[in-house]
């Protein structure tokens, strides 16, 4: 089993949702979150004073998958998440040991 994490942006969401729901994801959790990479933020005028702006927001979505899943995953959030743009994001993927359900006590791949 792997876990999925993918930082994008966040107007791109609902089309990787929809993408990782047409390759047979069920499950997924979303966060807002705020950071920068290569962006390093921007500057922006405010009731006229100029300020920086250091972390942009993000939306990070994090899928445990079984392992069988793996590319079609990540050419999913790949091709939906890409604008060609700087700031479209990054995806982390880690080994997952164990999954467990707590309705059903179904663990590993049953639990996804």
């Amino acid at each position: 089993m792997k876990l999925v994490s993918a930082v994008i942006k966040p107007f791109k969401l609902d089309d990787v949702r929809e993408a990782l729901s047409e390759i047979g994801i069920q499950g997924i959790t979303v966060t807002e979150v705020k950071g920068f990479g290569r962006q390093k933020g921007h500057t922006e005028l405010y009731r006229g004073a100029e300020y920086v702006v250091d972390f942009l927001p993000k939306v990070k979505i994090e899928a445990a998958i079984d392992e069988t899943m793996l590319d079609q995953v990540i050419e999913a959030i790949s091709k939906t998440a890409n604008t060609g743009k700087i700031g479209d994001g990054k995806i982390f993927v880690t080994p997952l040991e164990q999954a467990i359900r707590i309705r059903t006590g179904e663990t590993d791949v049953d639990a996804l």
